[in-house]
């Protein structure tokens, strides 16, 4: 596939992610739809443990790491996250 066809955030629809802070009253999201707008790329997004909250982002804004962290994470996971061991998923899994 040429650079030009390559597909941005290949692995985007079902991953999962926590947010840094409560967004919309919780903290775990799986991305459960994408849209292609011209350059950009929109993930939709719902809340694990309520699926009437959903939301559409830029994809872009999942590589920032002061807000969201690819998986789901436990609080102390967020607040610490030098305990996360190797094992775990970094943001490339999900984005490339």
């Amino acid at each position: 596939m040429s650079k030009k066809n390559k597909q941005k955030f290949p692995y985007l629809v079902g991953s999962k992610w926590t947010a840094r802070q409560k967004t919309c009253g919780w903290r775990h999201f799986q991305v459960i739809n994408r849209q292609n707008r011209g350059k950009w790329v929109f993930a939709e997004i719902v809340a694990s443990c309520d699926p009437n909250t959903r939301f559409w982002i830029n994809a872009k804004q999942l590589k920032n790491d002061s807000l969201w962290q690819p998986g789901w994470k436990t609080l102390s996971e967020i607040q610490n996250p030098e305990d996360l061991n190797d094992d775990d998923f970094t943001l490339e899994t999900f984005i490339k």
